[in-house]
C-alpha cells in the first residue's frame, strides 16, 4: 500500500509537494507581501517605476513577441501540425466542447472583460488614442474608443495562453510529463532532467506570477462588488465589510476548486457563460441598439483591416526620443505584459482540460471562438456607455473619476430600462467570474507546487484558497493591491521569452511527430521524452 493511502489525505498531500518549489515560493511570496503590506506606497512606486522603464524602453519587444505568437497559432490553426492529438490517437476529449469552451473562457481573462468592459472604451473616447488621430469625444474617437477595446482583448490576448498551454499538454498526454510550466524545456533537457535548477526557477516564477495574479484580481474585482454594493445601498463597507466580503469570496471559490473540474469548476463555468451571454444581450436590446450595430461594425473592420499596424504601433513621433508613447505603454505595452504574467496558471489550466483534443481544436476554441465572444461584450458595452454619455444619460466619466473604473457599470446599468435588474446580474456576474478565475489558478498553484500532479489533493488546493483570500484581503485594506499588481506584471517579461521558448519547443516537437501508434522502441523520434513513459494517472474519483 502506498504511503499516501495508509496516511490519508495528509499523507497524500505530503508525499505529493514539491517542496523547494512550495517553500522558496511561499518565502519569497511573503517577504514580497510584507513589503508591500508596510510600505505600499513606496512598493508602488517602486514598482511602477520598474514598470514604467520596462515599457517605455523595452516595450518594443512586448510588442514583437505577442506578433510572433499570433502569426504561430495562425500557422498552428491552418497549417498540417493543427492535426496532432494531445493524447493518445484513438482518445476522446475528456470534456465535451460546452464544458471546454465555458472552462476555458471562464478560466482566462473573462473576470477582467468584466470588469473592463464598461469602462475602457469611455477611456478612450475621452482619451484617444494617437493611432486613431481623432478628436476627444467625437465619433471618430468613438469608433477608435471600441476598435482598441478589441484589439486588447481580442486575438493577441487568448493567443498568450494557448501557446503555453499546447507545448505542455503535449508532453503531458503524450510522454506523460508532468503538468508544469518548465515542461516547455522538455525537449532540450529531457523529461528526466524537470527537476534542474533552471526548471524549478521556473516553476517558482510561475507560482509567484500566479499568486500576484490571482490576488491582485480578487482586490480589482472585490473593489468592484464593493463599490457595487455601496452603489446599491448607499452604506459605505469599510475595512471590516471587505475584510468579510473577500472573506466570503474566498471561502465559495475554495469550495468549488475543493469539489474538482467536474462538480465545482464545470457547473459555475456553465453558469457564468449562460449570464454572461443573457447580459449581454439584454443590454445590447435594452441599450442604443442601432448605434451599437453602428459603431461597433466599423470598429471590428477597423480591427481586422489594421490589426498588423496596431500590432507594431509604439507612437514614437509622440514619445521623446522616439521611445514608447506614454498612451501605447500605459494601455497596450501594460495589457501585453499582463497577458504574459497570467500564461503560468491560465496555460496550465487549458492544458490541464485539453487531453484528448487536437493542437487545432484548442488554438481555435481558446482564440478564435474566445475573441468571437469577447467582441460582442466589447461592442454592446463600449458603444452603449459611449452613447449614454453622449446623449448626457449618465455622466459614466465622472462616476470613474469619484470612484475609478471599478464604478463605470453601476451607471450605465441604471441608465436603462430594468436597470436595477441589469445592475444586480452584473453584479453576480463580476463575482461568479471572480470566483472562477480564482479557482483554476488556485488549481493551477497546486499543479505547479505537487510537482505537476493532473488532480492536486484538496489539502493542497485549500491551503492555496485561503492564503490568497487572506492576502487579497490584508491587500485592500492596507493599499498594496497597486503594488503587487504591478510587481505580477514585472514576471511578464520573463514569460514572454518563455512563451517564445513554448513555440520552439512545439516547432522542434511537431516537427519530429509521429503517431504513437507508428513508434517502436527502436525508432522513436524523441528519444529523450519517449523512454520513460509510464502509466497514466488516475484521476482522484472525488473529481467524477
Amino acid at each position: 500500500m502506498a504511503k499516501s493511502e495508509q496516511n490519508g489525505p495528509i499523507g497524500r498531500f505530503v508525499d505529493e509537494l514539491d517542496t523547494p518549489v512550495f517553500v522558496i515560493s511561499f518565502v519569497v511570496a511573503t517577504v514580497a507581501v510584507l513589503a508591500f503590506i508596510l510600505r505600499p506606497e513606496s512598493a508602488s512606486t517602486y514598482m511602477g517605476g520598474a514598470n514604467d522603464f520596462l515599457w517605455t524602453t523595452v516595450g518594443w519587444w512586448y510588442l514583437v513577441a505577442m506578433f510572433v505568437l499570433v502569426a504561430f497559432v495562425g500557422f498552428l490553426i491552418f497549417g498540417p501540425w493543427g492535426n496532432i492529438k494531445l493524447g493518445e490517437e484513438d482518445e476522446e476529449p475528456e470534456f465535451s466542447f460546452p464544458a471546454y469552451f465555458a472552462m476555458l473562457y471562464s478560466a482566462g481573462i473573462a473576470a477582467g472583460i468584466v470588469f473592463w468592459g464598461p469602462a475602457e472604451a469611455i477611456f478612450h473616447y475621452d482619451a484617444v488614442s494617437p493611432f486613431v488621430d481623432a478628436e476627444a469625444q467625437s465619433t471618430g474617437a468613438a469608433v477608435g474608443a471600441i476598435q482598441y477595446t478589441f484589439f486588447h482583448w481580442g486575438l493577441s490576448a487568448w493567443t498568450a495562453y494557448v501557446v503555453m498551454a499546447l507545448p505542455i499538454a503535449y508532453f503531458a498526454y503524450r510522454y506523460d510529463a508532468p503538468l508544469r510550466i518548465s515542461t516547455v524545456i522538455a525537449p532540450w533537457v529531457g523529461i528526466d532532467n524537470l527537476d534542474s535548477p533552471i526548471a524549478k526557477l521556473i516553476d517558482i516564477l510561475a507560482v509567484f506570477a500566479t499568486i500576484g495574479g490571482v490576488a491582485t484580481t480578487l482586490g480589482l474585482v472585490g473593489s468592484q462588488f464593493l463599490v457595487g454594493v455601496e452603489w446599491t445601498t448607499g452604506a459605505s463597507v469599510g475595512d471590516l465589510g471587505t475584510v468579510l466580503v473577500i472573506t466570503g469570496l474566498t471561502v465559495v471559490f475554495t469550495i468549488s476548486v475543493a469539489l474538482g473540474l467536474r462538480k465545482g469548476i464545470r457547473r459555475l463555468s456553465y453558469f457564468n457563460m449562460g449570464l454572461f451571454a443573457l447580459l449581454t444581450v439584454a443590454t445590447f436590446i435594452l441599450g442604443p441598439t442601432t448605434y451599437i450595430m453602428s459603431v461597433g461594425t466599423e470598429a471590428l473592420g477597423g480591427y481586422i483591416n489594421q490589426f498588423v499596424t496596431m500590432s507594431f504601433y509604439t507612437g514614437s513621433e509622440q514619445a521623446a526620443g522616439g521611445g514608447v508613447a506614454e498612451w501605447v505603454g500605459g494601455w497596450t505595452i501594460f495589457y501585453w505584459a499582463w497577458w504574459f504574467s497570467w500564461t503560468p496558471f491560465v496555460g496550465l489550466f487549458i492544458a490541464r482540460i485539453s487531453r484528448g483534443r487536437s493542437v487545432r481544436q484548442v488554438a481555435v476554441t481558446g482564440v478564435l471562438a474566445s475573441t468571437g465572444v469577447t467582441i460582442p461584450w466589447f461592442a454592446t458595452m463600449g458603444g452603449t456607455a459611449i452613447f449614454l454619455q453622449d446623449n448626457g444619460q449618465a455622466d459614466i466619466l465622472a462616476v470613474v473619476g469619484e470612484l475609478t473604473e471599478a464604478g463605470s457599470g453601476y451607471p450605465l446599468f441604471e441608465a436603462l430600462p430594468l436597470g436595477g435588474l441589469l445592475t444586480f446580474l452584473f453584479l453576480v456576474l463580476v463575482t461568479t467570474f471572480l470566483v472562477t478565475s480564482a479557482d483554476s489558478s488556485t488549481l493551477a498553484l497546486g499543479m505547479l507546487t505537487t510537482g505537476g500532479a493532473e488532480q492536486p489533493s484538496t489539502i493542497n488546493r485549500v491551503i492555496w484558497g485561503f492564503l490568497i483570500g487572506a492576502l487579497a484581503s490584508l491587500l485592500m485594506v492596507t493599499g498594496g493591491v497597486d503594488a503587487l499588481q504591478q510587481a505580477a506584471i514585472i514576471t511578464g517579461g520573463p514569460f514572454s521569452v518563455i512563451a517564445l521558448i513554448a513555440v520552439v519547443a512545439m516547432i522542434v516537437s511537431f516537427g519530429n511527430h509521429r503517431p504513437l501508434f507508428l513508434r517502436d522502441e527502436d525508432d522513436v523520434s524523441l528519444p529523450s521524452l519517449e523512454p520513460e513513459r509510464s502509466e497514466r494517472e488516475v484521476p482522484d474519483p472525488s473529481d467524477d
